[in-house]
């Protein structure tokens, strides 16, 4: 069952527009990030416990989404990775597809496994690496069984 709350949309209106369309046209609109498919990531927000929705880049391991948390190698974890760690239970819609995951920071040599799956669908990761002193974390989401 998919989070339950208020969604407060990004303040960033390119952002929330994105969200929107997404949701309206199960990815049809507004399915891709800089011409890489995406998907919607919803976290409850550690401080207000309002739904927070967030486009990222598409990466799959088996049954399993892996989410970059990369912003773009700033110096700081984006709000989503911090709200996921606060409470991982996730959803994550793929296209028309809505499902709810749990969220888990990936050990080092999960890391290691993993950060070529992800560079491979956007290899700029590597450069958000290498432009910041933070180890950018890779966070895996398991599906929760019904």
């Amino acid at each position: 069952m998919p989070l339950d709350g208020d969604y407060a949309p990004s303040p960033f209106d390119p952002i929330a527009e994105q969200v929107r369309l997404y949701e309206e046209t199960g990815g049809e609109q507004g399915g891709d990030l800089l011409g890489k498919p995406c998907v919607i990531l919803t976290t409850k927000g550690r401080k207000t416990g309002k739904l927070r929705k967030s486009p990222l880049m598409r990466v799959r391991d088996g049954d399993n989404y892996v989410v970059v948390a990369s912003m773009g190698g700033a110096p700081k974890h984006p709000v989503w990775y911090l709200n996921l760690v606060a409470d991982p239970e996730v959803t994550l819609q793929d296209g028309s597809e809505i499902n709810d995951y749990r969220a888990r920071t990936a050990s080092a040599e999960e890391k290691k496994a993993l950060w070529p799956k992800a560079t491979e669908v956007w290899p700029d990761y590597e450069n958000y690496q290498a432009s910041t002193d933070r180890d950018i974390p890779v966070v895996i989401l398991e599906p929760v069984q019904p």
